[in-house]
């Protein structure tokens, strides 16, 4: 069975194609096939002026149309398209939505802060982890962070802050803000024995591919840390040429990471597990248990 998934963040847009099949244990492998980024960088417009521009908006069904194509290419008959924070808070998000669906056929869902959060558990992120330590999940967007507490593979707690990496970029995080968000975290974690995080998002997939770690060894807080040093010290440029990163890549890195020192800190974590899963990996479970069910 093949699967798509679209997800319209604040700083991209990715089609996520995924093959899926049953294991010899009758449970569902999903192997992706495909995964197609666009930097449409919807959260430039939405944060400042509370739209997306005509210019934007062109590129947003340019970029839909291509996926069409894509998608029949790949002869996909299931999709699930959803977008977060910086179409949440655009004023002509409705008709641009219309748009996309006259032009392209592809319905856009805009998902809350909260089902994003929710979404993540599609992943069973949580099955296997330890017992007995409280998980930190930590999904770092253009427009919000969400935050997820796992213990014994139950979600205990989740939330969505308007803390994101291009509205850091804009100045418009308040300290408040900040404070909400330590007060939360501490409030959750004051009775934890130990405490991991677990990543999700662009940025902290690039971190852990430039520190060189092996797949499944966490990262260390003082690693992090130790990154947004050296790379706050350099201008974009700079930036760009000494990490190898795109420009959409090396402006919102060193706010993404500055989000998750902080949430590692108030959180007690001292490392943070990569498995390089994101909200189009939570929409495509979420989407295979949906065709499972009209099966049956």
């Amino acid at each position: 069975m093949k699967l798509a998934a679209i997800d319209i963040g604040s700083n991209a847009a990715r089609l996520l194609i995924t093959d899926v099949f049953l294991s010899k244990r009758k449970q569902p492998e999903f192997i992706k096939s495909n995964l197609i980024r666009v930097p449409l960088r919807l959260g430039f417009d939405v944060f400042d002026t509370g739209e997306i521009s005509e210019e934007r908006a062109g590129r947003l069904i340019s970029t839909m149309k291509a996926y069409r194509n894509l998608l029949d290419a790949y002869d996909i008959k299931h999709l699930k398209a959803c977008a977060t924070s910086a179409m949440r808070d655009a004023r002509n998000s409705k008709e641009i939505i219309k748009k996309v669906k006259k032009e392209t056929g592809i319905d856009i869902e805009i998902i809350s802060g909260d089902v994003e959060a929710a979404l993540i558990y599609e992943t069973h992120i949580a099955e296997g982890l330890e017992k007995d330590v409280l998980y930190l999940y930590i999904d770092v967007g253009g427009g919000s962070t969400e935050i997820t507490f796992f213990l014994n593979e139950k979600v205990i707690f989740k939330q969505s802050f308007n803390i994101g990496t291009i509205r850091l970029l804009k100045q418009q995080v308040k300290e408040e803000q900040w404070e909400e968000m330590k007060d939360t975290i501490k409030a959750q974690v004051k009775d934890a024995k130990k405490v991991m995080g677990i990543g999700s998002g662009g940025n902290i997939n690039k971190v852990f591919s430039l520190s060189k770690r092996k797949e499944g060894r966490p990262l260390p807080l003082m690693l992090l840390r130790d990154f947004y040093k050296e790379m706050s010290s350099l201008n974009l440029q700079e930036r760009m040429s000494a990490y190898k990163l795109r420009e959409d890549r090396a402006d919102v890195i060193i706010p993404a990471l500055l989000i998750y020192i902080n949430v590692l800190k108030w959180g007690g974590a001292e490392e943070i597990l990569v498995p390089k899963i994101g909200l189009a990996d939570g929409l495509t479970h979420a989407l295979y248990d949906e065709v499972i069910k009209s099966l049956e």
